[in-house]
């Protein structure tokens, strides 16, 4: 366990309440959010209000695996062709070598890149509630030196070749996916739109089109086109003891919408959700006691279980946020009226 000397104090609030449908959880939860940019818990209520009034957010785990990728290298590229050509057929006898690392990581797959004499293989791997980090590394580095006395062909580079995607912006873990891949949709009645959200289904599909997908476009995002799944993302991660960093990836989502009728079909989809209910950071009180309240704290017996129900709560709170905004933003002015009002209403005296 690590002594700290210090804690940087970041304020915390929990709102809410969100129905979460899906079959990781069915219930109410409140969300705790820890952030300097205090309007985004009024931000998120509203969303958290309005898809609540709609019967619920669907949240969905499509997939989860946490990834490591190796580098190595040869002489010619036609021994690495013929490496490359027998890894299905060792993928057995590799997860022989992970599972000796750790009583729950296990390799799901492998996917590799051939650059001129030069290899990357890319390890998936599940975790159980773990975020993954320093067990996909240490199973990484089994797998590269098993590789390397069966292949004296190869030569070691590098246990990391970047091909992971950690903590950086890449096409590789949307397409592939890292950590865990959740969607969460709901339809959001017209009634629904107008009382809370104090806009229509048809301005908020139009505004996420111009702005989320042609803007991004524009921008020259890479496998993203949201308004701010980041501010969400980091907010929760701080409360409930994840590493901040991976909101790198983890914000490189999509939000789509469509008029169904006269009502809003709304959905955000999150291909790098990374998180964590045991290691680092959370045997800290707070983050402790935010697992209990959200109901993720591990199960014996389960793993994977509560790992997986904070990744659905997680998204969920993006969904709340990025619906708040996106229609605060079909409204002259709302948003930095709001962010006027609401950074003075909740100062913090020094």
């Amino acid at each position: 366990m690590v002594t700290c000397l210090e804690y940087a104090s970041v304020p915390m609030r929990s709102v809410g309440p969100l129905k979460i449908v899906g079959s990781e959880l069915d219930e109410d939860v409140f969300l705790p959010l820890a952030t300097y940019e205090t309007p985004l818990w009024a931000s998120v209520k509203r969303g958290a209000r309005a898809f609540s009034a709609s019967g619920g957010l669907h949240v969905t785990v499509l997939h989860e695996g946490m990834t490591r990728s190796i580098l190595c290298e040869a002489d010619r590229t036609k021994d690495l062709m013929h490496f490359s050509q027998i890894l299905h057929m060792l993928q057995p006898q590799m997860e022989e070598v992970v599972s000796k690392t750790g009583r729950f990581v296990h390799l799901q797959d492998v996917y590799h890149e051939i650059l001129g004499s030069l290899v990357f293989l890319r390890f998936e791997m599940t975790t159980g509630d773990a975020a993954g980090h320093n067990m996909v590394t240490k199973a990484a580095d089994a797998l590269l030196g098993w590789l390397l006395e069966r292949f004296p062909f190869l030569r070691y580079v590098s246990v990391s070749g970047n091909l992971c995607t950690d903590k950086k912006a890449s096409a590789v873990n949307g397409l592939l996916k890292r950590g865990k891949a959740v969607v969460a949709d709901a339809l959001v009645p017209n009634s629904v739109c107008q009382r809370l959200l104090k806009t229509t289904p048809e301005k908020i599909v139009s505004l996420n089109t111009k702005k989320n997908l042609i803007g991004s476009i524009l921008a020259g995002s890479i496998r993203s086109a949201n308004a701010h799944f980041a501010n969400m993302l980091l907010s929760c991660y701080l409360a409930t003891g994840q590493d901040g960093a991976n909101i790198v990836e983890g914000s490189q989502g999509i939000t789509y919408a469509e008029q169904r009728g006269k009502d809003l079909y709304f959905s955000v989809s999150l291909s790098s959700l990374i998180v964590g209910t045991v290691g680092n950071g959370k045997d800290l009180p707070f983050v402790q006691e935010n697992l209990k309240k959200l109901g993720c704290l591990p199960q014996p017996g389960a793993p994977g279980k509560s790992a997986r129900r904070l990744a659905a709560i997680i998204a969920g709170a993006v969904a709340c946020g990025e619906l708040s905004l996106l229609a605060a933003q079909t409204n002259p002015g709302e948003l930095v009226n709001a962010h006027i009002h609401l950074e003075r209403a909740t100062r913090i005296p020094q």
